[in-house]
């Protein structure tokens, strides 16, 4: 007969931190109460108890001024303001997969969400939970939920926001959640369950299924305890809750090949020694002594050790790697990779293995800090070196600027790119490629010195060479091309072509009479232009902007007819008459004699560049495609029916005073 004792067994993180950090003040012999039981645990309850520290049931209990211990489980906002009120100073043992989930249930509430816990309605997590919001509705399971929905049928419309707690089981959450996903039109789900419990409930399941007979130790009033036994009950055809080892009864040992032991997560490592060691006595064959697994379980880390763990949960800022010791870890965003806009969830999948390096390992918090980024950097020193031998492209982040230039992060390495490097013009301050990809050549790697110095623009040279060999091979007239905008001069506007600058002369920006290439163009836009003619001798090409599919002209004579009005644009004022934008590319001339119905001395003294006018079109030169405009003609046009009105008028009036008088 075997015996065998799950992996992750006992206490979990949240649990352990508390408990150490109860034991820690119990120590130091300082003041100090335990806001509710912070274990599911009489014995080690008793234990803390002999070293000074006692437990208060309600906030209004803790002494003025008294440190106090949060359990795992958390609190509700309400109590953390309670003992605020009486300057208790508090140590906060809430378990970090809790606090996660009060905040989500804290910013649904702001987003006007009914929230809904999956979960014990008197389990003090689930109170805690509730605690952070004042909407909370509480269902134990599948059946309820169904109930819930039905009471009242616009619920289903509602925003729902769904969570679940922590030591619930897979199979409670997954049927709540085919429920709601198909009855609610406007839910949100978090699979809030730990990661931590998920796995012991696993490896206990999959470990009664292989055994004649099951102990699970714990207090039979913890949650998950229960859950443990309920679950290796559905596989398992004998299962024994047990408190301690004084509570197993060896006289009815069933004969089977092998024997299982799990614990809840607020079970101490010396009751499930005690278990342990009662049913080995009874036993011929032990698959690995205690101490063992004990030790596999408890064993620590160093700062700059490479470890490999499971990834059981990710969040926006955050990785979270199970370890298989009694401290989870996690890896900051900012440590996972170099590129400041990744997602987490791009880069890592729950259940991946990933290989990490220890930064820190925190004992007053119970977790370990852990790095992919500087593993990784490990690795890069030998693949930056190899880049400079072979001048190999290598792509990276610029993470900092300075006057002297920019630093790139490449496999996790500090390269420097002197400003003269960066590619940017002088006068272009070097924040320009703050947080931006860049592609560069290593230029000079000294390992010893930590120092690697790098070049962009030695790439963007080269790839710019190469691409204006491309373009010089396969440019003809009338191709078209998108281009960028680089500079402007009075004469008009360069644009690269994808890398060759040509030019478009400013009469072909536009149609339209413009004075200046800003009119039309600003330097980084992107333009459609096409090659007016090309000399790959003098490497010059010339490029133009206008539609030459539409003739302006064209456009005129189909729109416009001698008698006819028009809204025109002043272009240009001479000594003579005032030209006018008709249609774009298409100019008439308003002479001095036709501006106005009286004399003037210069057309300037009516119009201004700019002014927008209704003329009407007196005559149409199809041969020499002239156009003579006329604003005295409109007016001439109204004075005869002003008039005609005024005679009217005077008769109106005659009559009124006519009328007055009889």
């Amino acid at each position: 007969m075997k015996l065998k004792l799950a992996r992750s067994a006992g206490f979990c993180y949240g649990v352990r931190r508390a408990v150490e950090l109860a034991q820690a003040c119990g120590e130091k012999g300082e003041p100090c109460v335990m806001l509710g039981s912070i274990i599911h645990n009489q014995d080690v309850i008793a234990q803390l108890e002999r070293q000074g520290l006692r437990v208060v049931e309600r906030p209004e209990d803790v002494p003025e001024g008294c440190q106090v211990i949060i359990r795992s489980h958390g609190e509700g906002r309400a109590v953390y303001q309670v003992l605020k009120e009486r300057g208790a100073r508090i140590l906060d043992a809430t378990c970090p997969n809790v606090k996660r989930i009060h905040e989500i249930v804290s910013k649904a509430e702001e987003q006007g969400r009914q929230v809904v816990i999956i979960g014990t309605p008197d389990h003090p997590e689930v109170v805690a939970i509730a605690g952070w919001c004042s909407n909370a509705v509480v269902i134990p399971g599948e059946e309820a939920l169904e109930q819930w929905l039905t009471q009242e049928p616009g619920r289903r419309e509602l925003p729902l926001t769904f969570v679940s707690q922590t030591t619930s089981t897979q199979k409670i959450w997954e049927g709540c959640l085919k429920k709601a996903k198909k009855e609610c039109t406007n839910a949100e789900f978090f699979d809030t369950i730990c990661g931590a419990t998920s796995k012991r409930q696993n490896e206990a399941y999959q470990l009664a299924r292989q055994c004649g007979m099951m102990v699970v130790i714990g207090d039979r009033k913890s949650s998950n305890t229960r859950r443990l036994a309920e679950l290796c009950g559905e596989v398992c055809p004998d299962v024994r809750l047990i408190e301690r080892a004084a509570d197993l009864d060896l006289s009815r040992m069933p004969q089977a090949e092998m024997l299982g032991i799990t614990a809840g997560a607020s079970t101490p490592g010396w009751i499930i020694k005690e278990v342990y060691d009662k049913m080995s006595d009874e036993i011929m064959e032990i698959e690995k002594s205690f101490e063992e697994m004990l030790e596999e379980s408890i064993k620590t880390l160093n700062n700059g050790d490479k470890v490999t763990g499971t990834v059981v949960d990710i969040t926006p800022t955050e990785v979270q790697v199970e370890l298989g010791i009694k401290y989870p870890g996690y890896i900051p965003l900012s440590e996972l990779s170099d590129d400041p806009s990744v997602k987490p969830e791009d880069l890592v999948k729950v259940g991946d293995e990933i290989e990490t390096y220890v930064m820190l390992v925190s004992d007053r918090d119970c977790l370990v800090k852990l790095s992919k980024k500087r593993l990784d950097m490990v690795k890069g020193w030998e693949e930056i070196e190899a880049a400079k031998d072979n001048e190999t492209v290598m792509e990276g982040f610029v993470t900092e600027d300075n006057k002297g230039g920019v630093v790139v992060s490449v496999k996790g390495i500090r390269v420097f790119v002197p400003a003269s490097q960066t590619g940017l013009p002088r006068e272009a301050p070097m924040s320009e490629l703050l947080k931006k990809k860049v592609r560069l050549i290593i230029t000079e790697v000294n390992r010893a010195r930590r120092r690697v110095v790098g070049s962009i623009s030695r790439v963007t040279r080269a790839e710019r060479a190469a691409a204006a060999e491309k373009v010089w091979a396969e440019i003809e007239d009338g191709k078209r091309y998108t281009g960028t905008v680089k500079s402007l001069t009075s004469y008009g506007a360069f644009v690269d072509i994808g890398g060759v600058d040509g030019m478009v002369h400013i009469s072909e920006l536009s149609w339209s009479r413009i004075k200046h290439p800003s009119e039309v163009v600003k330097v980084g836009d992107t333009v459609e232009v096409y090659v007016i003619s090309a000399d790959k001798e003098k490497k010059k090409i010339s490029l133009g902007m206008k539609d030459h599919s539409q003739d302006p002209w064209t456009v005129f004579t189909s729109t416009y007819q001698v008698g006819d009005v028009a809204n025109v644009r002043i272009v240009k004022l001479m000594t003579f008459g005032a030209f006018a934008e008709v249609v774009p590319g298409v100019d008439g001339l308003i002479h001095i004699s036709q501006i106005a119905d009286h004399r003037i001395e210069k057309p300037g003294d009516v119009l201004a560049e700019g002014d927008k006018v209704d003329v009407k079109i007196t005559d149409v030169d199809m041969e020499n495609k002239k156009i003579s405009l006329s604003i005295r003609a409109l007016l001439e046009t109204s004075a005869p029916a002003e008039a005609e009105e005024e005679p009217a008028a005077q008769e109106e009036s005659v009559a009124e005073e006519s009328q007055a008088e009889d």
